[in-house]
């Protein structure tokens, strides 16, 4: 992707953390679901490292390999004219300069922003904040380096860890992670958590800057938190196995040698070849 272009899309992609409304990214995992968004209006997509690992048939935490993972992206990327933002769970690298490595790959695929996690393991440990910042720091400095403005999303793990064992003591050190991170060069923080509207609200009160919350099953409704202040809700994994219920669901019906209620439904062949290309790769 030309340089030029990159660096306006992620002008634009940091710009939408500051508007009026509220950054709705749907989580995808292909193309075809970039293709879709983009087609009904979406200003932005953003990939999910857990939907794109399970679509390959891997669990999520850098089990598929880094150039796995980016050619995914990249297809992604270029599949569409709105600003991607890519899910890299911790960078694919433990020391700074494997880090580097990946974030220059990463700015080769084209995408306008980035997640960056700083969970060591699930419901495990976190990473130190000064090491993590050193992180955020340094992937701040290979973007500029590369004169592309990318859009840092700080992923933190703090209502995930184990480490803290009141609701209380999780926001405490997700308050300081995200001004930290935000200090190291972070546009936007993602403590990771409940999404229910008590704590989103002391979140936001407490944070300064622009905000991403996870929208779970059971997280406050979109219009509340864009009336609390949010500035960008991300979906995870959710979408994905959401759809993974669909096919399983299928799946069952057609085993049980039952009828063919499961098609009802479904896209037309014209349907989905509106977000197809119609040339050769």
């Amino acid at each position: 992707m030309d340089s030029t272009v990159q660096k306006e899309k992620a002008e634009r992609l940091r710009s939408l953390h500051y508007g009026d409304n509220m950054l709705v990214l749907p989580n995808i995992w292909s193309p075809l679901g970039a293709r879709i968004l983009e087609k009904k209006g979406y200003p932005a997509v953003a990939t999910a490292s857990a939907a794109i690992s399970a679509a390959l048939g891997y669990e999520d935490g850098e089990k598929i390999k880094r150039a796995t993972a980016l050619d995914v992206i990249e297809r992604i990327a270029r599949a569409v004219d709105v600003p991607v933002t890519a899910d890299i769970e911790t960078g694919y690298g433990e020391s700074l300069s494997e880090l580097e490595e990946t974030v220059f790959q990463v700015l080769g695929t084209g995408v306008a922003g980035i997640n960056i996690e700083d969970g060591l393991e699930a419901g495990g440990a976190l990473r130190d904040i000064d090491e993590q910042c050193q992180r955020i720091a340094l992937v701040r400095r290979a973007a500029a380096a590369r004169n592309i403005p990318l859009v840092i999303n700080a992923r933190i793990d703090s209502y995930f860890s184990s480490s803290f064992s009141t609701r209380e003591d999780a926001t405490e050190d997700a308050v300081a992670r995200a001004r930290a991170y935000s200090g190291a060069g972070a546009d936007c923080v993602y403590p990771m958590g409940p999404g229910d509207e008590d704590t989103v609200r002391v979140l936001k009160n407490r944070i300064e800057g622009p905000l991403n919350i996870l929208v779970t099953p059971n997280a406050a409704p979109l219009a509340v938190l864009q009336k609390l202040g949010v500035n960008r809700v991300s979906f995870g994994p959710f979408i994905f196995r959401s759809c993974m219920r669909k096919f399983a669901d299928i799946a069952d019906s057609i085993g049980r040698g039952g009828d063919y209620w499961c098609f009802s439904d479904m896209m037309s062949r014209a349907e989905v070849e509106e977000f197809l290309i119609s040339g050769a790769e």
